[in-house]
């Protein structure tokens, strides 16, 4: 390096013959000055940068932590019911007429006429008995009234002549009234006598079973030759007879509902093993008290079957009016199970939670007939959490436009 150099870097020139020259000190200060200067410029800017940092960060974590703690809620405006809705219950079709026929006399089948499936007339011969029992007795009985009859032919020529043997004096007073005491006994057993063969007499006509309306047979129990047991205690029934035009229909109606049917009220019968045909009847009865185990009004349909399609015993489903009027409809899984019973939350116009107690129409499964409690314009939150409480603050979730069906297509 020239001595040119060494003048200007300030640099004192140097002897040949002495050793390597030391920079000046206030030289040296001056530079450890520069590069401290430095030095702390950037730790300065190092911390004010971190500083910065750390607060933008706590500025995002507040704001996200407060965004966290907004609850958001879905919400749906219940919807209105047109008031003329129909409630399918389950019903039993019964015969206008039912009845089982049973022996009114003791003997044995002689013979049968009609099997199930047999249409009859009232009065039409069903069946024939065989009564020796009953015959023995008529016959027994006959022969007893003719001998009572004899016994009142003597008492009555008895009685006359001691009556005119009183008007001559020749008998007692005492004597008479003993003759009419045994007149008037023989007229009376005469009765009894009667009374009996008449009896027998009716009950060797129920020898004959015969149909006591028109119908058909539902049931054949016996067979010729088979001991038959008067009475319906512990005998077993001959046949069963069902009138199948018109049929009755027993139906029991939930008490909700006891207020919106009426006599000569139309309904609709439907049958599942007769898909897509409707029957119409009327409602000709209605209990006149609630069940109380039940707590269930039961009713009466009458259902024309001139054809015959419907048969009695079957199990069929019948409409009849739900509502008298307009109810709201809400989602299923909007409903709230508290203590105090079922609650709907309801978002008012501040964003606060009110929960409102309702009283329940109708449980259609994926939405709810409310009867009370809410209005047609409560935003209804769906699917609310258990710990929802009345006045907590919430946001309404923006509503997420419906795909068009033909997007959903595409995408799939």
């Amino acid at each position: 390096m020239t001595e040119k150099n060494h003048a200007s870097l300030a640099i004192p020139a140097r002897d040949p013959n002495e050793g390597p020259a030391l920079p000046p000190r206030h030289a040296e200060w001056k530079r450890a000055k520069i590069a401290l200067v430095i030095v702390l410029a950037l730790l300065a800017i190092g911390a004010a940068r971190t500083v910065v940092t750390d607060v933008l960060h706590s500025r995002s974590i507040a704001s996200r932590t407060q965004q966290n703690a907004q609850q958001y809620v879905n919400v749906v405006l219940p919807k209105q019911t047109d008031g003329g809705g129909e409630t399918t219950l389950p019903g039993t079709l019964r015969g206008f007429v039912e009845s089982p026929i049973y022996a009114r006399a003791t003997g044995y089948l002689l013979h049968w006429y009609v099997d199930i499936g047999t249409r009859v007339k009232q009065g039409q011969l069903l069946a024939d008995l065989d009564t020796p029992e009953i015959d023995q007795e008529l016959a027994q009985a006959v022969a007893q009234r003719d001998q009572t009859a004899s016994s009142l032919g003597l008492a009555k020529s008895s009685l006359e002549r001691w009556q005119q043997l009183r008007q001559r004096d020749a008998v007692s007073q005492q004597e008479l009234d003993e003759r009419q005491s045994t007149y008037n006994q023989d007229v009376a057993n005469l009765a009894a006598a009667d009374a009996n063969v008449k009896r027998l007499r009716q009950l060797e006509a129920f020898k004959r079973i015969v149909a006591p309306f028109a119908g058909v047979v539902t049931q054949r129990n016996v067979d010729v030759g088979d001991l038959i047991d008067a009475g319906s205690g512990t005998s077993r029934a001959l046949f069963a007879l069902a009138q199948s035009d018109p049929l009755r229909v027993f139906v029991q109606l939930p008490q909700a509902y006891a207020q919106n049917v009426s006599l000569n009220q139309d309904v609709t019968v439907t049958q599942a093993e007769l898909p897509g045909e409707q029957f119409h009847g009327k409602i000709t009865h209605i209990s006149g008290a609630i069940d109380v185990p039940t707590r269930s009004l039961q009713i009466e349909v009458t259902l024309p079957n001139p054809d015959g399609r419907l048969r009695p015993g079957a199990y069929v489903q019948v409409a009849v009016p739900a509502t008298a009027h307009a109810r709201l409809l809400v989602p299923g899984n909007a409903l709230l199970f508290r203590s105090e019973g079922p609650r709907l939350a309801v978002v008012d116009a501040d964003g606060h939670v009110r929960l409102h107690k309702i009283v329940i129409a109708q449980d259609l499964g994926q939405s709810l007939e409310i009867e009370s409690g809410i209005e047609a314009t409560d935003k209804v939150i769906i699917n609310p959490s258990d710990s929802v409480a009345d006045g907590d603050h919430v946001v309404i979730a923006p509503q997420k436009p419906q795909q068009p069906a033909s997007d959903k297509k595409a995408a799939s």
